[in-house]
C-alpha cells in the first residue's frame, strides 16, 4: 500500500474545499492579495490592496466569494458571479492562490470545485476576462478548456481577454 493510501486510510489526507468568505476572514483574504503583488501591480498599479478595496471586491452584493481552504489552511481566493445580468452567464472573477502556494496544482482542484457547483446548478458555459497582458493565466486558463472569444476594455485603461469554456 502506498504512503497517500496509508494517509488516506488514517484520515490523515488533506481536503480542500472552497468556503464561504465572512467578514472575519479579512485580514487573510488580503494576506493572499497582498501575497501577489505583480499581478495587483498589473491589476490597478498598486502592488498591495487595502481593506477599502479588499472589501469592494470580496464583500459585496453581486458577487459570491469563497477562500479556498487546503485542510485548515487557506490557501486562495475566489470570486464569481452565479449570473451576469449583462449576459446571463456565470462568471469567474478571480482564481487566486497564496503566492507561495502556487504551482503545487492546487488552482486546477478549486477550479474544478468551483466548475462542479456550476454544473450543478445547471449551466452549460462559464465566462471569465483575463487582462491582456497577462499570458499566464490566459495559459492556464486555455489548459483547463477555455476558449478566447473577444476583447473588451476595462478599468484604468486596460483591456481584458474575454474565455469561455462550455460544460
Amino acid at each position: 500500500m502506498t504512503i497517500g493510501k496509508n494517509l488516506k486510510r488514517m484520515g490523515m489526507v488533506s481536503v480542500m474545499r472552497l468556503e464561504e468568505i465572512k467578514e472575519e476572514h479579512l485580514a487573510c483574504v488580503k494576506e493572499i492579495v497582498n501575497s501577489n503583488g505583480e499581478y495587483n501591480q498589473l491589476e490597478n498599479d498598486q502592488e498591495r490592496r487595502t481593506d477599502k478595496e479588499i472589501r469592494e471586491e470580496f464583500f459585496n452584493h453581486f458577487s459570491r466569494s469563497f477562500l479556498i481552504k487546503y485542510g485548515e489552511k487557506s490557501i486562495g481566493v475566489i470570486d464569481s458571479l452565479d449570473l451576469n445580468p449583462k449576459d446571463g452567464y456565470p462568471w469567474l472573477g478571480l482564481l487566486m492562490l497564496k503566492k507561495d502556494e502556487q504551482g503545487k496544482g492546487y488552482a486546477k482542484k478549486a477550479y474544478k470545485q468551483y466548475e462542479d457547483r456550476v454544473k450543478q446548478s445547471g449551466q452549460k458555459a462559464i465566462r471569465l476576462a483575463v487582462l491582456a497582458q497577462n499570458d499566464h493565466a490566459k495559459a492556464f486558463w486555455r489548459s483547463l478548456g477555455y476558449e478566447y472569444y473577444e476583447t473588451k476594455p476595462h478599468q484604468h485603461n486596460r483591456e481584458v481577454d474575454c474565455f469561455e469554456k462550455t460544460l
